[in-house]
């Protein structure tokens, strides 16, 4: 399997970036994409079945994820970007960011120390901090929070392409951790239902399993599940909408939308929630 470690995830959906902004029509425009993802995560889409059709997933989240977090800074006096197993994610570098703001990044060490050291030169275009951690380390974890929290007046925590590979224990244990610091205003999450998770399983389940990343949150009730733990769905983008919004539908959707029509209410509603981008507030 390509998949050694959970940080090889990183340089999986790298290429789906790299793919993206070589496009003439491109979304988004990563130019560190390519050189983060190496071989590695070219050699991880070319052997995982579907890779490569599978794209326009990661693509429609990385999209919205950009309109969010862009949309946070401008209108709610967001002075922190708090990124938790932020990868090899190039935000700070590729976005038009206030010089003004700050953004920290969370990950283990060798991933962080890759990303810097293959961005070499390039200047972030706010006031960068990298900080190497493990999120499932609770008293570092809690310690961060605290300090960052002390630090800042407005903090938005994101969490993009993280929360499956957590347990549901670990999940609320995160949410709780988050909630406990005032300043932690807003969190971007994504998000899978049981019904997705189950057919991530079959297409990739074994290849990230191999690399002791597999597949397991997948709350049947949604954002639901954070409420006990302090924090409110503020807004949803399911990705099937987000995709059709953007154009970057995946092959077949046309059949997807007819059967559709013979669905009930609440199997639409499930159907349109299968995969989708919240912002959660604090309550």
């Amino acid at each position: 399997m390509t998949i050694e470690h959970i940080s090889d995830t990183a340089r999986w959906v790298a290429v789906y970036r790299a793919m993206e902004s070589e496009r003439p029509d491109a979304l988004f425009h990563d130019p560190f994409a390519r050189r983060l993802a190496g071989e590695k995560g070219s050699e991880i889409v070319r052997t995982l079945k579907d890779g490569h059709s599978m794209a326009w997933a990661m693509i429609v989240r990385t999209q919205v994820f950009d309109e969010i977090i862009m949309a946070e800074i401008a209108s709610d006096r967001i002075d922190l970007v708090l990124n938790l197993a932020a990868g090899l994610d190039a935000r700070p570098w590729r976005l038009e960011l206030p010089s003004s703001l700050r953004w920290v990044d969370v990950d283990l060490p060798e991933i962080l120390r890759y990303k810097l050291e293959t961005l070499g030169d390039a200047k972030p275009k706010c006031t960068y901090e990298a900080v190497e951690a493990d999120l499932t380390d609770a008293a570092a974890r809690r310690a961060l929070f605290a300090r960052l929290g002390a630090e800042s007046i407005r903090v938005l925590v994101v969490t993009e392409g993280l929360l499956v590979y957590l347990s549901d224990a670990e999940v609320g244990a995160l949410a709780s951790d988050l909630h406990a610091i005032p300043s932690f205003a807003r969190w971007v999450i994504d998000l899978a239902n049981p019904r997705l998770l189950k057919m991530m399983s079959k297409s990739w389940g074994a290849a990230v399993a191999s690399g002791n990343a597999p597949f397991k949150f997948a709350p049947a009730n949604g954002t639901n599940f954070f409420r006990d733990f302090g924090w409110d769905e503020r807004a949803f983008y399911s990705t099937m909408e987000e995709a059709e919004r953007l154009d970057r539908e995946m092959k077949m959707m046309w059949l997807w939308k007819f059967l559709s029509r013979f669905y009930s209410e609440r199997l639409r509603e499930e159907v349109r929630r299968m995969s989708g981008i919240a912002v959660l507030e604090r309550v």
